[in-house]
């Protein structure tokens, strides 16, 4: 049976393939292009239109805009006012944060998936040459306990090869400590903007709560893409399984069919957590599932920019 979005003649989405199949297609570069094609392309035979070319320098009218800015073009076609934007109010400044500790070095079929930190790489990689497409400023921070690299924003094709360029080069290493990350992160940006953390949050998680809604209080909007790999959803295996965590080294030996429902309840405890502790101070949570394809979040990232003007 043929999907909607493909014909027998035309080839799959990458955006729409698991990350099972993408990862046989090619390195970041082209797999960051081809996920960003596709999506565009799905965007431009659907009904959102929020990245739309035609929609680039134009945004809603709102109370007080002046008459003279509204594009009567656009009003005969849509019956909706709209007004034209000047380059300081479509041009957006995002900050990309990439977790890089050892925990994002895993997969719980390594046969078939890609590590966290695969998925967390080509994740910041198309939202960085989606928003660079737009028009937009986009910068990287790669972090475990401490900022590695820091790349300021800037916008343009020079700026998409070097943030290809040190996400490519980026290894799993050292344990996780994002609230440091973002408190730094914090003090060095000065313009107010979009700020977007990738990362597995297999941390102590008051100092980054903290942290991220010290960036609100800054005036930046902020995204959180929870990683979460099938494994540590839903408990795998039988009899007794040792686990070993990464950035310890600290081993459990556990009875699996004893714990998973307690297991299950307990991530489920923590997802809720993130969430109750994050979305009421204004900050985007969103699980991802790291055998899931890209679509879901670049469509986040989507309506959140576009919520932005």
């Amino acid at each position: 049976m043929t999907s909607p979005s493909t014909s027998p003649s035309s080839p799959r989405r990458a955006d729409l393939l698991p990350p099972r199949e993408l990862a046989a297609l090619g390195g970041l570069e082209l797999l960051s292009r081809s996920v960003v094609e596709g999506f565009l392309m799905g965007l431009h035979r659907s009904p959102h239109r929020g990245f739309s070319a035609e929609f680039a320098e134009l945004r809603g009218y709102r109370p007080g805009d002046e008459i003279r800015h509204i594009d009567w073009r656009m009003f005969a076609r849509s019956d909706r006012f709209y007004v034209k934007q000047f380059e300081e109010e479509t041009n957006l400044r995002a900050y990309l944060l990439l977790d890089v500790s050892a925990s994002m070095d895993w997969t719980s079929r390594p046969e078939t998936l890609p590590t966290k930190l695969w998925y967390g790489q080509l994740l910041t990689a198309a939202l960085a040459l989606l928003l660079l497409r737009q028009g937009d400023r986009a910068g990287l921070g790669i972090f475990d306990d401490r900022i590695r690299e820091w790349l300021p924003d800037r916008g343009g094709s020079r700026q998409r090869g070097e943030i290809l360029r040190r996400l490519q080069q980026v290894r799993a290493r050292g344990t996780t400590d994002p609230g440091e990350a973002l408190k730094t992160s914090a003090l060095r940006l000065r313009r107010k903007g979009l700020v977007v953390l990738v990362s597995d949050l297999l941390l102590e998680p008051e100092l980054t709560i903290r942290a991220l809604r010290f960036l609100r209080h800054r005036g930046h909007q902020v995204m959180v893409f929870h990683l979460l790999d099938p494994g540590e959803r839903e408990l795998e295996g039988a009899g007794n399984v040792r686990f070993r965590d990464p950035e310890t080294g600290d081993e459990l030996r556990v009875d699996v069919p004893e714990m998973r429902r307690d297991y299950r309840a307990a991530v489920d405890q923590a997802v809720d957590e993130w969430r109750r502790s994050l979305r009421p101070h204004g900050i985007d949570y969103h699980l991802l599932d790291t055998s899931l394809p890209l679509a879901r979040a670049l469509r986040l990232a989507l309506d959140k920019r576009s919520r932005l003007g």
